[in-house]
């Protein structure tokens, strides 16, 4: 059975066991590896296989977590920042500042996801194509030139073309964060580093609420109090995407921040996560794979269910505060725990699936919390002896956005080949656009103060996450059992050690294990099925975690 966390093996008496990898460094600097193969495998090529020590490992992994971490979580907290500015400006007037009607506001959070919709697989193809750093600077720089340039909208016509661009861009984002994830940290290690990120949203809710709470005290006769915010967000964007793009390498390959030992290091350990690296070679059939890969589409199905629900909470949240009886400036404060609740529950949820090693188990859980807020919601009339109530409820309906980098991080994990991961999370984003589009859509401000339709279509979501949660990790199981029935019908052990999940802590001892056992001191490059950018369900040495 998969684990996000091997089993310790028993301690076996040899003289490399603190080694990560067996494999000695060789004097012979090149090999023949396929022109197919992933770029980490023509890079360990060209530099010669090494071994290196558990400390080693410890200190290339702090110095990626230094460098390359922060930027992943400031291009996510600016992409949530200039996202969420039509929620934090929608109690400052736009309605009638902008001569929106009702359903005309709702467009307006839908119109962003419907651009990242169709943009996904242009997405997909570049991550691919094109160096992942530029890629990623470039559209920072471009969704926060659009944010700026949205203050000069004053009708629904250019603040929904405005949108269109916003979302246009930032349909890179998301994507990326997760194939950096996957480029730079071990299969243990990606749940919690793709909750790091994540939780800028609730970062994003925290710094976003003080930020509109301070800047909607602004009165001036030349603009709107809107403008002033989609300026300062959109400016504060651009700076960081000049940042970005200076300071993010475009895989560990080409960190020139990385000794060439390091560099080395930080390809080597990532050969055991049997994913590849980066190619730069677009293949169809990883395409196909992904398009009928039955794990994949209950994924799918799991991202758009949840965001359904979160599209309309996080469109409708603030006006959904203010009708508990709220003033417009005391509903930004009451929003304020959301981004703290919401940090806690996805780092708390993350660290709990890679201890338990259930992610599965892990979203169940975790539905159940939103489930209960609608209840509540939904029964509880809106009176003055009843906001506290009324607050509790839409504070556990916020929980929810632990779900959504739990399906990231858990379909990520078990996706092998480069193009087949950059189109799977395509998919993911394609879904999580697709939900957050008729999210909005489910809420009407004709149904204020009490948006019922909206809510008890929330709530059939939050009941459909929990059933897939546990019928997601039932197949997985299936295809492991395949996987180990191809590795016997092919002469190799059944059962196998998964590496990229081993815990750090019982890493060395596992390593001594396998020396023993001679499973990779024999194995080249050419055939080493983690380098040879295969997708996972040809792949039969890839182990899916549940």
């Amino acid at each position: 059975m998969a684990d996000d966390r091997s089993k310790a093996a028993p301690t076996v008496a040899h003289n490399t066991a603190d080694a990560i990898t067996p494999v000695q460094e060789t004097s012979e600097r090149t090999h023949a590896v396929s022109s197919h193969a992933d770029k980490a495998a023509q890079f360990i090529a060209e530099h010669g296989e090494v071994a290196f020590t558990y400390e080693e490992e410890r200190k290339v992994l702090r110095r990626i977590d230094v460098r390359i971490l922060p930027l992943i979580l400031g291009a996510y907290f600016f992409q949530q920042l200039d996202k969420s500015t039509l929620s934090y400006v929608s109690i400052f007037g736009i309605m009638e500042d902008a001569n929106l009607k009702s359903l005309e506001y709702s467009w307006l959070g839908s119109i962003l996801y419907l651009a990242q919709l169709i943009f996904q697989p242009l997405a997909a193809y570049l991550l691919v194509k094109l160096p992942t750093g530029k890629v990623i600077g470039t559209a920072v720089i471009c969704w926060g030139a659009c944010a700026a340039i949205m203050a000069s909208c004053t009708n629904f016509g250019s603040l929904l073309a405005m949108r269109f661009l916003l979302g246009s861009f930032e349909a890179m984002i998301a994507p990326s964060c997760l194939a950096v994830t996957q480029m730079w940290w071990r299969r243990s290690e990606q749940t919690l580093r793709a909750s790091y990120w994540n939780a800028m949203n609730g970062v994003t809710f925290i710094v976003g609420s003080l930020v509109t709470y301070g800047l909607g005290h602004i009165v001036s006769t030349k603009i709107y109090r809107y403008q002033t915010i989609f300026i300062f967000c959109g400016v504060l964007t651009v700076i960081f995407g000049s940042v970005f793009i200076v300071f993010m390498p475009d895989s560990p390959m080409e960190a020139k921040y990385l000794t060439e030992r390091e560099r080395i290091i930080a390809v080597e350990r990532l050969r055991a996560n049997q994913m590849g690296v980066a190619s730069r070679q677009w293949k169809w059939d990883h395409v196909r794979e992904t398009f009928t890969d039955f794990k994949t589409l209950l994924w799918f199905i799991l991202i758009v269910a949840i965001s359904i629900a979160s599209g309309g909470i996080s469109t409708f949240g603030n006006l959904i505060l203010k009708d508990f009886g709220f003033t417009s400036f005391n509903a930004i404060l009451f929003s304020m725990p959301t981004g703290a609740i919401q940090i806690i529950v996805i780092i708390g949820s993350a660290w709990l699936a890679t201890r338990i090693s259930r992610k599965g188990i892990v979203i169940t859980g975790l539905s159940c919390l939103p489930t209960i807020g609608a209840v509540l919601m939904l029964t509880v009339p809106r009176n003055e002896n009843n906001k506290g109530v009324l607050l509790l409820g839409y504070y556990l309906v916020q929980c929810l956005g632990a779900i959504t980098p739990m399906v990231y991080a858990w379909s990520a994990q078990n996706t092998g080949g480069d193009t087949k991961k950059k189109t799977s999370s395509a998919m993911m984003f394609m879904g999580m656009c697709t939900g957050n589009i008729i999210g909005p859509l489910l809420y009407n401000t004709k149904d204020a103060p009490l948006y019922r339709p909206g809510l008890i279509a929330n709530l059939v979501m939050f009941v459909t996450c929990g059933v897939l949660g546990l019928l997601i990790p039932m197949y997985l199981m299936v295809l492991n059992k395949w996987h180990a029935k191809k590795r016997e019908e092919l002469g190799k052990q059944a059962n196998i050690v998964d590496e990229s999940m081993v815990r750090r802590k019982d890493m060395q001892e596992s390593k001594a294990v396998e020396i023993e056992q001679n499973e990779h001191t024999a194995r080249n490059i050419e055939d080493d099925n983690g380098l040879n950018d295969l997708p996972d369900l040809q792949n039969e040495d890839f182990i899916y975690v549940y």
